[in-house]
């Protein structure tokens, strides 16, 4: 039992990290304060301590401390291609889809370089809000090539674009080229995002390809600069010794 310590005093710090009970930026209790609290060694609360900045929860500065970090955040991975709706659906938080913008329009210059189509070419154009427990934080621009997608609806739009094209065209949907930049709101930003104090944005821009590697859709994903993590993990490949 006395193993297994250290995980008993991680989940109740965890929990109160996640809960709100211990703040963002709170400076945890030294190692020997906590250690006393719990009645146990050093050793068990550096082994609990480890745990926590492993899951993100806390940042281990040497000389300070450990410093409670800000767990409000929603994950998006980069690396990865999923959409909203299958990401609203791991964090378990109310979510909701509103489309300000919807139909065909002839591409200008800028979505004619992002999706190498020409001024013959049509295009489908979707602004949608996204609304995470009551405020809009998210706004995706999509631009999708109209060869490769006939037909779409403003209903489709509002749930899930992705279900549609697999589900119902049988698109395979293979990869992603994304670049994340940070630029000032717009006047489209602050008209539909809850923007509150923030001058910036987060900007998510995908160009995705079929599984024959055909480009076929532009996104602007503009996340408002509180709410999202951006995560990955990447691997060291071994050089020859």
């Amino acid at each position: 039992m006395r193993e297994n310590k250290y995980l008993t005093i991680y989940n109740e710090l965890a929990e109160q990290i996640q809960s709100g009970r211990i703040a963002a930026k709170t400076k945890l209790p030294s190692e020997h304060e906590l250690a006393e609290v719990y009645s146990t060694s050093r050793e068990t609360i550096r082994k609990a301590l480890t745990l926590l900045s492993q899951n993100g929860l806390i940042q281990k500065i040497k000389g300070k401390g450990s410093i409670v970090l800000d767990v409000n955040k929603f994950s998006f991975p980069v690396s990865g291609l999923v959409s909203f709706k299958e990401v609203s659906e791991t964090i378990g938080k109310t979510s909701n889809t509103i489309v300000h913008e919807f139909g065909l329009v002839k591409p200008d210059e800028f979505i004619k370089k992002q999706l190498n189509v020409t001024s013959k070419d049509e295009v489908w154009k979707v602004v949608r809000a996204r609304e995470i427990d009551g405020e809009r934080i998210i706004l995706d621009k999509d631009y999708f090539n109209k060869k490769y997608i006939p037909y779409l609806s403003k209903e489709i739009c509002e749930g899930s674009i992705y279900a549609y094209l697999e589900d119902e065209i049988k698109l395979t949907i293979s990869f992603a080229k994304k670049e994340i930049v940070v630029e000032d709101c717009t006047p489209e930003d602050e008209k539909y995002l809850d923007l509150k104090e923030y001058k910036h944005i987060v900007v998510v821009k995908n160009y995705v390809y079929l599984d024959d590697a055909t480009l076929f859709q532009y996104t602007e994903s503009r996340h408002r600069l509180d709410k999202f993590r951006f995560i990955d993990f990447a691997r060291r490949e071994q050089k020859n010794s």
